[in-house]
């Protein structure tokens, strides 16, 4: 399978950028996720590859085989582009019996009808579901046309499977066993995979790698572990799992370490870090809940820092309890086995588990800010 490459890509509609000189490499075999919130440029990146969006500028190759040159006016039609392609809503033709809709892109593409019904069985087996070749689209759970669709878009063996949030209709349980699903397929082909979505849990779970999309450029580009432990912004900590978000101005530096003062509360934290920061300087400490621990009041601890706080509530959300912790004006949120914390306690870190920022501020809602306590 090819590598799918762009290179300054860029879309326009109008006088709104979509896409704004991306530049990627999805590498051969790999299932490659593009992550962000709704009209980041994800959905238009995978038109773009798919030939359902014409770039303004830019050049698209999958392999040795170029589909876009802006500059020479070169642009492949998206028939002749040998890509599968699954979309949100499945797009089964509801007329058509599951065997009907396979062999659409088969005569489509002039495959001779004595080699179609191979091609079919085949398909319909890699998904499990062989045995429904004969029913109809309402005749099928949501999970299984979403197989339908899948196996459609692998029946004439695409060099490169693009998936637009593929499994947002599925309800909760049956999109998480869709997950461990379409991975293990995945693997067994081989298959260079394209995947949108703005699901976190999906893009962490499924990917080799990813790429987090903000306003229409990649912010960051790394495995799962790299996006979730190394975010390189405090958009991307935010975006990708829950953070809480601390402000504060560098108090003191030594080798390695940066003090910082917060403002919500009369503290001063350590955060491990480069000595890039300037005595003074606005920043922001980004920590997730699970690297966060709770002691009593009056216990103690071997790490750097600890704040005295107190519960403001507690959720039990079956394999943790979620506490919620008033640190001076702020809410800080922590992810614990421990139910039984309540009243004054002490919120405790290591200075490792800590990210810092420059700037002051934190993402929006949509990653997750910490609340302000009046």
């Amino acid at each position: 399978m090819p590598d799918v490459r762009l290179s300054q890509v860029s879309k326009r509609f109008g006088d709104v950028s979509a896409l704004d000189a991306v530049d990627l490499t999805i590498r051969d075999g790999e299932f490659f996720t593009m992550l962000g919130p709704s009209g980041c440029g994800k959905s238009t990146t995978l038109n773009c590859i798919a030939g359902l969006e014409e770039p303004t500028t830019g050049t698209i190759t999958v392999g040795d085989v170029p589909f876009v040159d802006t500059e020479r006016k070169f642009l492949v039609p998206p028939e002749e582009r040998n890509l599968g392609m699954v979309f949100q809503s499945y797009a089964l033709w509801p007329h058509m019996t599951v065997t009907q809709n396979l062999a659409v892109p088969l005569s489509i593409r002039k495959v001779r009808r004595q080699d179609r019904a191979k091609l079919i069985e085949d398909a319909l087996d890699k998904v499990g579901l062989a045995h429904l070749g004969a029913r109809y689209p309402h005749e099928l759970s949501g999970g299984q046309q979403q197989r339908v669709a899948l196996a459609r878009a692998l029946v004439y063996s695409p060099s490169v499977l693009l998936l637009d949030e593929p499994l947002s209709n599925l309800d909760a349980k049956l999109r998480e066993q869709a997950r461990a699903w379409l991975k293990r397929l995945q693997e067994d082909l081989g298959i260079t995979t394209v995947y949108v979505t703005h699901d976190q849990d999906e893009a962490l779970s499924l990917s080799d790698r990813i790429a987090v999309m903000f306003d229409g450029k990649m912010s960051q580009i790394g495995t799962p572990a790299e996006i979730y432990d190394r975010p390189v912004t405090a958009q991307v900590a935010g975006f990708v799992g829950s953070c809480n978000f601390l402000l504060g101005k560098v108090a003191d530096r030594r080798p390695g370490v940066v003090e910082v003062r917060l403002q919500s509360a009369d503290a001063v934290v350590e955060v491990a870090s480069p000595d890039t920061f300037s005595t003074g300087q606005d920043v922001t400490v980004a920590i997730r809940p699970e690297r966060l621990s709770i002691i009593p009041a009056d216990g103690e601890s071997p790490v750097a820092n600890v704040l005295e706080t107190d519960v403001l509530t507690r959720a039990y959300v079956g394999s943790r309890f979620e506490y919620d912790l008033r640190l001076g004006t702020s809410v800080v949120k922590v992810i614990t086995q421990d139910g039984t914390l309540e009243g004054g306690v002490r919120l405790v870190f290591d200075r490792q588990d800590a990210l810092l920022y420059p700037g002051v501020g934190v993402p929006s809602v949509d990653a997750q800010q910490l609340s302000t306590v009046a």
